[in-house]
């Protein structure tokens, strides 16, 4: 049977090292400089949003009217009218940092004991965060001046100076955490320092290469902020995954006595294959979340594919090119401890031989109690809700800024998130317009631009929200040819949410649709194919219901030092879907590729599940320990959609690893039988896939003799 493509670029990678290697740095370097200096495009507010709060911004946009960063200062004290000589300070040290327009006198609370400043900053909005630190200075000047009273800060550019910094924060740590985790996971795994070594450094190569093409698709595709450490987070756990697959198929192969060059041949051809249909799948999945209909998500989309590509073809050409130059250098740097851990080890998989032995017995229980724990698991997530978390969410309630805009919304409803409602006529100053705008406060007219703008405190959220798009607006503006629009932060929220419900229908079709394609071809096996989808939608399931339970509800949530919100982000669900679905297909076509592996040799359909979970217990094992690890590290950071992406990734990999993989796969599979290689009548003709172990093909006379 001629090699697969796989083993035909493995044979030519070991042939061909030196170009294989040099070729891979070189393109890295190219990468990463050349991107790096092109510089990352961040999305507007129009292309993030959807609905009418998106055809508010892109109308101030294409108007020119860019709009400004607001900011309030809350001046607090118990004493009736404390707050006045204080706020007339303040007010007065804000002006002189000249950074700021439209700064309006103090506003008291209808107590008494407040006060309300607010103003903008100058310039664009999207800048704002780097020009506000004059501004918290001189805040925090009169603060340390006045400690009779209390000041609080929440607006666009001290948000966003204050997110910038943590991003940036969280980011390192997520580096420095994850990699010495992945390493150490490694290095217990295969009792060496160089094959620890080499996963990382090439998933690390790989990300940095990812890093620069994805800015400078950034120019033709904006790219929300988080995008960055989205890619790092799966292309580092996918980069370590693939190359621990190909390396711990030929150590297998070399164990069992064969010689370098054929431990090779074979671990491409069977690892190898596993990676490229993998990583297809992987892209494939995350294709569907272009249909989304949202540029968050299309980001999200291209940044993923950039770096699973690049992973997978790093771990198909310079893995097996570095494998060869090494040798057996590849066990260079030995750990005595770990080696006489692994040489205790009898068997491989010795372990999870013991736990298949009750399930292959009675595959009807263990299967029905792994689908009940798994429903479980799932149940809270009937009760889900969704929504675009503020930052006073993002970052618990213990938090300055979260303080500060809860004091603010108390005492001044409305105040921190309003309305803005633009309305846009032919004729802006058209005397039905005028009659209508004049029924509103707040209102800014750019006569030249024939745009309005109206802000319109909103102390209900979403119920005042409806109150005034669906009464409000068009009792005033029918029949005066004006458009009115509303964005803010609670409608694009609320616009958000309904894009993303409708969204969610045609991306599910999309994915399961190509995953049933992809595994129906792969395995020439409908049952296959159709089992490959009904176990990712439980692994989604359980996932979803623990995100609820701990994000939604609090269960547990102080456990990880997090706190339950109310709500999960409304970009979560849509995303952990296609991760998921991705993801889970490195185990799954790795164990039952392994499977159709022993059975193709002859082995009965129950004999072959044994051999095959046994013999991938170890890398599927190591594999889920990685990314569990790499996940878990996200969900300690300080932002909560990156705590409940990281701990819903993790529950889900660690679910699909152990109950899906070890319980319900194999019992599910041994109650099928035969019937699981049912091949389709159309699909009868086409060639067999090659599962088997390759035959060693003479050496070229010309290639490089094989060290070991």
């Amino acid at each position: 049977m001629r090699p697969n493509l796989a083993a035909r670029i493995g044979v030519w990678s070991t042939h061909h090292r030196k170009t294989a290697i040099l070729g891979w740095l070189l393109f890295v370097v190219l990468a990463a400089g050349i991107g790096g200096a092109s510089g990352m495009v961040e999305m507007t507010n129009a292309e993030n949003g959807a609905g009418d709060s998106a055809r508010a911004e892109q109308i101030l946009s294409d108007a020119g009217l860019s709009p400004r960063a607001g900011e309030l200062v809350m001046v607090s004290s118990t004493k009736p009218d404390g707050w006045r000589t204080a706020a007339g300070e303040l007010t007065a040290s804000i002006g002189r940092t000249g950074e700021v327009t439209d700064l309006a006198a103090p506003v008291p609370s209808k107590d008494g004991k407040d006060a309300l400043i607010t103003f903008e900053m100058k310039g664009d909005a999207d800048t704002a965060a780097d020009r506000v630190q004059p501004v918290l200075d001189a805040v925090a000047g009169v603060q340390k001046a006045r400690p009779d009273v209390t000041v609080h800060q929440f607006g666009e550019a001290s948000a966003g100076k204050w997110l910038g910094d943590l991003l940036s924060d969280d980011m390192k740590k997520a580096e420095f955490t994850a990699v010495p985790l992945a390493l150490g996971i490694l290095l217990v795994a295969f009792g060496a320092v160089v094959a620890a070594l080499l996963p990382v450094g090439l998933a690390l190569t790989a990300c940095m290469a990812a890093f620069g093409l994805l800015s400078l698709a950034s120019h033709q595709l904006h790219l929300f902020q988080t995008t960055y450490s989205v890619m790092f987070l799966m292309g580092f756990a996918v980069g370590v995954d693939y190359c621990l697959f190909y390396l711990r198929r030929e150590r297998d192969e070399r164990a069992a006595g064969r010689d370098a060059e054929t431990a090779l041949r074979i671990a491409a051809a069977t690892s190898g294959r596993s990676v490229l249909v993998s990583g297809l799948t992987v892209m494939v999945a995350m294709a569907g979340m272009f249909l989304s209909g949202l540029m968050l998500f299309k980001g999200f989309a291209l940044a993923t594919i950039i770096v699973v590509f690049i992973a997978m073809m790093g771990s198909v050409t310079v893995l097996p090119a570095l494998l060869s130059w090494l040798g057996d250098r590849i066990d260079a740097g030995r750990v005595p401890l770990l080696n006489r851990r692994n040489k205790r080890k009898k068997e491989s998989g010795r372990i999870a031989g013991k736990l298949l032995r009750p399930v292959l017995a009675k595959p009807k229980f263990f299967a029905a109690a792994s689908v009940l724990v798994l429903l479980v698991l799932a149940a809270p997530a009937l009760g889900m809700k969704t929504e675009s978390l503020g930052l006073e969410k993002q970052f618990g309630s213990d938090s300055a800024l979260s303080v500060a805009y809860r004091h603010i919304n108390e005492t001044f409803p409305g105040g921190p998130a309003p309305a803005q409602v633009v309305v846009e006529a032919d004729n802006i100053e058209a005397p039905a317009v005028r009659k209508a705008l004049a029924g509103f406060d707040q209102v800014t007219v750019h006569r030249a631009k024939n745009v309005a703008e109206i802000e319109v405190p909103l102390p209900g959220g979403v119920a005042d929200l409806t109150e005034l798009r669906e009464d409000r607006l068009p009792a005033a503006f029918d029949g005066t040819g004006a458009r009115a629009y509303v964005t803010g932060d609670v409608a694009g929220s609320v616009d958000f949410n309904d894009q993303l419900k409708r969204g969610i229908v045609p991306v599910f079709l999309f994915i399961t649709a190509v995953t049933f394609l992809l595994m129906l071809f792969c395995f020439r096996s409908y049952v296959v194919a159709v089992t490959s989808i009904l176990l990712n939608l439980l692994s989604v399931a359980a996932a979803y219901g623990v995100m609820t339970a701990v994000f939604q509800h609090g269960w547990g949530a102080s456990l990880i030092g997090s706190e339950g919100v109310g709500a999960i982000e409304a970009w979560m669900p849509l995303f952990v879907l296609v991760v998921l679905f991705g993801l889970s297909m490195d185990y799954h076509v790795f164990v039952v590729s392994r499977i159709r592996e022993a059975r193709s040799r002859g082995l009965s359909t129950p004999a072959a599940i044994d051999e095959g979970i046994r013999r991938t217990a170890g890398a599927v094992t190591g594999a889920a320990v990685i990314m569990v690890a790499v996940f878990s590290v996200f969900g300690t950071l300080s932002m909560q959609d990156m705590q409940q992406m990281g701990v819903g990734l993790a529950v889900a990999v660690l679910l699909d690893a152990t109950i899906v993989r070890m319980v319900l796969l194999p019992s599910a599979m041994a109650l099928l039988g035969e019937r699981n290689w049912r091949t389709p009548r159309g699909l009868r003709r086409l060639p067999e896939p090659d599962h088997g172990e390759p035959q060693p093909e003479p050496a070229r006379a010309a290639a490089p003799a094989m060290p070991g």
